[in-house]
């Protein structure tokens, strides 16, 4: 234990006072800095879109012209002619060709480039706006009788369960807040995967590729060595976890009382967030990053030069992008589908999909407890055949890949059997 203890901790101490180690904890605090700054002070530096306004009806372009909004303001231009003019020589931003003669109202916006899909958005549903009052005015419907044919449906969802005798009772919904819990876990462990597994696979290759594995070999065990560096890189990546976490919770203690905060936690209580979805997904988690970084350790381990670590963890990347995919596209459009039903009991890809489908309440507590149970008994499994064949994969230096590499592991291990 001693020596796995000094080998776990010289991989720990080694990643975290490292630049790159720094530099990935500082970048998300710097990129929320840049977007907070940009967001704070850009409305202060746009200008207002001028949009010519070529109509027909000169009485309706100048009422358009009166009204002003944060995104856009119209000019009235006499003429088409005049409007391609002006968009040439720089003074206006686009123009709008508006048609009224018709039953239905003909809306033509002319631009050199986008001016953003929140301003164009406006001008449609202002448009809208304006064939819902023709046709008011056609049908001799008052305002009144305008805005309640114009009311929108009330529309909500209800959460319902049955108790033994088959009542049905109502309860609150949480789906939304939990779907969002849910993908934000999904991506940190999909960062994570793709992090570590590289620098864990560099780890044990950069020894073997010094041949210097022979030398440490001679002076302990080779499993110990295996769950050493294993644990070593577990331990950095637990504290990029940690410090993130502690920013997070030092960040609402100074900002839960802004408005903003407010209308985002509204109506959020601990019974939302606490309770098996939260221990399931945690758990998923955990497991997840432990068989991604046993895999990583394994395929570090069957390449001859450090060079190569990435093309040995292609595999992997591989297979947590197909869980992620999965889990993202199917999750919130197709949650009844068999393909994300039948893959959140798949190990690998059930640590992406089953927090999903916990959240969109999709699962019962029996078939996530299943899930978990077959991926701890796969992570097991895999820690084992790994530690066993790490003994002969670090001795093997062979050119023609890691499919290579791992046969002719497993014929040096069945042949230290058969002795």
């Amino acid at each position: 234990m001693s020596k796995f203890w000094i080998i776990a901790s010289d991989v720990y101490k080694k990643n975290v006072k490292s630049v790159s180690f720094v530099v990935m904890i500082l970048v998300p605090f710097i990129v929320m800095g840049i977007i907070y700054i940009a967001g704070s002070v850009a409305g202060g530096f746009s200008e207002d879109t001028k949009v010519g306004l070529v109509s027909d009806n000169q009485e309706l372009s100048k009422q358009l012209a009166k009204s002003k909004t944060d995104d856009y303001t119209f000019k009235v231009v006499t003429s088409q002619k005049e409007a391609e003019k002006q968009l040439k020589n720089k003074e206006l931003d686009a123009f709008l060709v508006l048609d009224t003669e018709t039953e239905q109202i003909q809306g033509k916006l002319y631009a050199e480039s986008s001016l953003g899909t929140t301003t164009e958005l406006m001008m449609g549903q202002m448009l809208n706006g304006l064939q819902s009052s023709l046709n008011a005015s056609k049908l001799n419907l008052t305002p009144e009788q305008l805005t309640s044919l114009s009311q929108p449906a009330n529309f909500e969802k209800t959460k319902v369960s049955f108790d033994e005798d088959g009542k049905m009772t109502t309860g609150q919904d949480n789906t939304a807040i939990q779907s969002a819990m849910s993908f934000v876990i999904t991506i940190i462990l999909w960062v994570i995967i793709i992090t570590y597994a590289s620098i864990i696979a560099q780890e044990i290759a950069s020894e073997k590729g010094t041949r210097i594995m022979e030398v440490i070999l001679s002076s302990t065990k080779a499993q110990t060595h295996f769950y050493g560096k294993l644990t070593g890189v577990i331990l950095v990546a637990l504290t990029q976890i940690v410090i993130y976490a502690a920013a997070i919770g030092l960040g609402y203690t100074q900002l839960k009382n802004l408005d903003m905060v407010k209308g985002l936690l509204d109506g959020l209580s601990s019974a939302n967030i606490l309770g098996s979805f939260l221990y399931f997904t945690l758990a998923f988690f955990v497991l997840g990053i432990l068989v991604y970084s046993v895999l990583a350790a394994l395929c570090g381990s069957l390449v001859s030069k450090p060079e190569d670590t990435a093309k040995a963890v292609q595999p992997i990347i591989y297979i947590a992008m197909i869980g992620y995919f999965i889990g993202i596209s199917l999750g919130t459009t197709d949650p009844q589908n068999i393909v994300i039903k039948v893959s959140s009991y798949i190990p690998l890809i059930s640590s992406f999909i089953m927090p999903i489908r916990l959240a969109s309440e999709t699962v019962t507590t029996a078939g996530a407890m299943i899930s978990v149970v077959i991926l701890v008994v796969f992570g097991l499994l895999l820690t084992m055949f790994s530690a066993k064949l790490y003994k002969s994969n670090v001795l093997v230096y062979s050119e023609g890949g890691v499919l290579k590499s791992l046969k002719q592991s497993i014929s040096i291990l069945r042949n230290e059997r058969k002795k």
